[in-house]
């Protein structure tokens, strides 16, 4: 389990459990149970586990306790905590849709053959107000086969969202992969959620001829990257595909240029330098791109003096803003942002970590060998897009020493990077 967030806690496994068997009306924060319940995450053992089905039992109504309940549950399946599956599964009569949602998908995380839950399961499809995507989802992992047809009811769904995971599932349950290009086809929707969410779907049916197109749909890298490499990697070990195949796709997405990309906004007439800058915050990374786009197009002989600007105002305390910032002083080749790329690079905050491979990058565009040094320091590190976008830095600047790392390095991709 990745701990890079752990840090953000301070309480031991004895704390977190303490919190979470204190009554409410004695907390000092009434989220402090809940948080008890997030943070035994970290700590996989039977006292957890325990404690984590007792407050589930202990429940009753009040609006924290709920949401404790819930917590207490998706940690249990991200345990895969096969002991608690029978508590786990009476929440799925629970009046509280989440509770109910947060149920389905332990069950799925922890596995069960059982008719019984199955069917329980699949009958949650033909009630109302319950989060369909996670249902049908969970009822293909599980490998349900009798709740093809309940599941080919959503195929049509308006919600975009479901109807995605319906045809990813009817795919998997029934091996009919005829209907599949209309998830891809989602990858290119307005929504940015429908967007995300076929990216997934495709991931789930280990559908790898759908490579190229993720690659270049307009959502953050990370769910990109998280896809290709999944698919990447299957596709390799299974023989239908060489790593050759897959390096360009893992190039260009670490690379991310708008350019690459296959927008799916665009602008009735081009927008001024002020409302450029602010989509660069935008939560829908499509929106982003094309705000980067239309910058680097029309206004690079005074973005540099906006993007300092914006930086200093916003960027440096904004995760997201800050990422296209760092990539947009890269492309300009803009040599006064060196320290500010350099500090980038070394940024230890979990929530600025995706900046560190744009700068990677941004520094490489920049030309200056004497950033080698950091760049391979950088490379002790096991976040992959920073050491791959290292590596592609490294190798644009010349640099090809890298056997002494190819040595220790485990993951499959990244050596075959190096080599």
């Amino acid at each position: 389990m990745d701990k890079r967030f752990s840090s953000l806690f301070s309480i031991t496994e004895d704390q977190a459990i303490k919190l979470l068997q204190t009554p409410l009306e004695q907390l000092e924060d009434p989220s402090d149970r809940y948080a008890g319940a997030s943070h035994l995450v970290y700590f996989k053992s039977e006292r957890s586990i325990q404690a984590l089905i007792e407050a589930i039992e202990t429940c009753d109504d009040q609006l924290y306790n709920r949401i404790t309940r819930r917590k207490a549950i998706e940690t249990l399946g991200k345990f895969k905590a096969n002991q608690a599956l029978e508590v786990i599964c009476r929440c799925l009569n629970d009046d509280d849709c989440y509770t109910v949602e947060n149920a389905v998908w332990s069950i799925g995380q922890i596995g069960t053959k059982d008719e019984k839950i199955l069917q329980e399961i699949t009958e949650l499809l033909n009630k109302s107000d319950q989060n369909y995507r996670v249902i049908i989802q969970n009822l293909a992992k599980l490998n349900y086969q009798p709740a093809t047809e309940v599941i080919k009811k959503f195929i049509d769904s308006d919600d975009l969202c479901i109807a995605s995971s319906a045809l990813s599932a009817i795919a998997i349950l029934t091996k009919d992969q005829s209907q599949v290009d209309r998830i891809v086809e989602f990858l290119q929707s307005d929504s940015v959620n429908v967007r995300r969410a076929s990216i997934q779907d495709l991931m789930d049916l280990n559908y790898y001829p759908a490579i190229s197109e993720i690659a270049c749909c307009p959502v953050s890298l990370v769910f990109r990257l998280r896809a290709i490499r999944a698919l990447g990697e299957n596709s390799i070990n299974k023989g239908f595909k060489t790593f050759a195949d897959i390096e360009p796709y893992l190039d260009q997405v670490i690379r991310d240029h708008p350019s690459d990309l296959k927008l799916v906004h665009e602008y009735d007439q081009t927008p001024n330098i002020e409302f450029l800058i602010n989509e660069l915050y935008h939560t829908d990374f499509g929106r982003c791109y094309l705000g980067s786009k239309t910058l680097l197009e029309n206004y690079s002989d005074v973005l540099p003096e906006a993007l300092i600007k914006t930086y200093n105002e916003l960027a440096h305390n904004d995760y997201g803003g800050h990422y296209h910032v760092m990539k947009l002083f890269g492309w300009l080749k803009y040599q006064p942002a060196y320290d500010l790329l350099v500090e980038s690079l070394q940024n230890q905050a979990p929530q600025f970590q995706k900046s560190r491979g744009a700068a990677a990058i941004a520094l490489a565009n920049l030309g200056n060998k004497d950033v080698i040094p950091l760049l391979k320091e950088s490379l002790k590190t096991n976040i992959f897009d920073l050491k791959y976008a290292c590596l592609m830095a490294l190798n644009q600047l010349g640099d090809f020493e890298l056997q002494d790392i190819l040595i220790n390095e485990s993951d499959f991709l990244i050596k075959a990077k190096i080599k």
